[in-house]
């Protein structure tokens, strides 16, 4: 199994497609990448020789700076500045809620998790 970036590639997937498990290596990179090391980006990740993914990791620590940890630290970095000084998208981050404009009065399920059931608030009650 290619290890890099402390990352495992799957073995069963064509190359191209496994080195989109790293964080900022998409299709055109992940081509580029293949073509640059001269390697047919067809092949399956298993068939990769030990020089092979050594070539791929070094290429990419050399001409990719902004993948996976710095990646993460970059953006993880940008959301803590948003959050210091307070503005309304830091804030949204704060509290857990969809940052990018999305209605949240139905919607947003996922960033906010599982409903949490208010008691009393079935209706209006009558006299």
């Amino acid at each position: 199994m290619p290890r890099i970036q402390g990352i495992d590639l799957p073995t069963n997937k064509l190359l191209h497609i496994s080195l989109r498990y790293l964080r900022g290596i998409g299709p055109t990179t992940a081509l580029e990448v293949c073509a640059k090391c001269g390697i047919d980006p067809t092949r399956k990740a298993n068939s990769l020789t030990d020089d092979e993914v050594a070539r791929i990791a070094t290429l990419i620590d050399r001409e990719y700076p902004l993948v996976e940890g710095a990646l993460r630290r970059f953006d993880g970095g940008n959301i803590t500045r948003l959050k210091e000084i307070r503005s309304y998208r830091g804030e949204r981050h704060r509290k857990n809620l969809p940052v990018r404009g999305q209605r949240s009065k139905t919607n947003a399920r996922t960033r906010k998790g599982p409903r949490k059931t208010v008691a009393g608030k079935k209706g209006v009650k009558d006299k």
